[in-house]
């Protein structure tokens, strides 16, 4: 199923899941030819995921360099329309571990995420929206752990019990938050 497609049948939990589907699909029509590009510079859809163990009693995060936070993989869909491909692609790129398998195929969160202006390898990037399209997934917690220095400067398992206490990004919080409690009922 296209990205699209799973954005319009995404039955939302909660009135910023609704409101922010609606976003999404007026941005996908705005913008039908770059929204799945950073050529798209307002905003466009990244594949994110939850990365959980089969005790669902951790997660995997890196500490991702822009943000200064301890933080869920995910990046940007660069053309590609299934954003669970890219949601897995990205977690074993910026974890190093291998056989990451989703808990469920369909979009798990569906969220509107502010970006602020940075830098990325020297260039200014301007602030623009991600799209963002989250899956829940695991992952075994007994393998090993790889940092991509170009991205995060940590990889760990995080009790999820403790989240608040490494995530210093306090808009994300309900995000998590959200997916561990739909993970939990799979």
């Amino acid at each position: 199923m296209d990205f699209l497609t799973q954005i319009q049948t995404y039955l939302p939990c909660c009135e910023q899941e609704a409101l922010d589907r609606e976003r999404f699909l007026a941005l996908a029509n705005w913008f039908p030819e770059t929204i799945l590009t950073r050529d798209c510079e307002l905003a466009h859809i990244t594949g994110s995921g939850m990365i959980l163990n089969s005790a669902k009693d951790h997660t995997l995060m890196v500490y991702h360099n822009i943000y200064k936070s301890w933080s869920w993989t995910g990046g940007h869909a660069d053309g590609e329309p299934d954003q669970l491909s890219v949601a897995l692609r990205e977690a074993e790129e910026e974890t190093g571990v291998r056989g990451i398998r989703p808990l469920d195929t369909g979009i798990a969160s569906l969220d509107l995420l502010a970006v602020p202006g940075h830098y990325k390898r020297g260039q200014y990037i301007s602030s623009h929206l991600h799209l963002s399209l989250a899956f829940l997934l695991e992952a075994d917690d007994t393998l090993p752990l790889t940092i991509k220095p170009d991205e995060n400067s940590g990889v760990r398992w995080i009790p999820i019990d403790r989240l608040q206490e490494f995530c210093s990004e306090p808009v994300m919080l309900p995000v998590y938050e959200k997916l561990i409690r739909k993970a939990r009922k799979l």
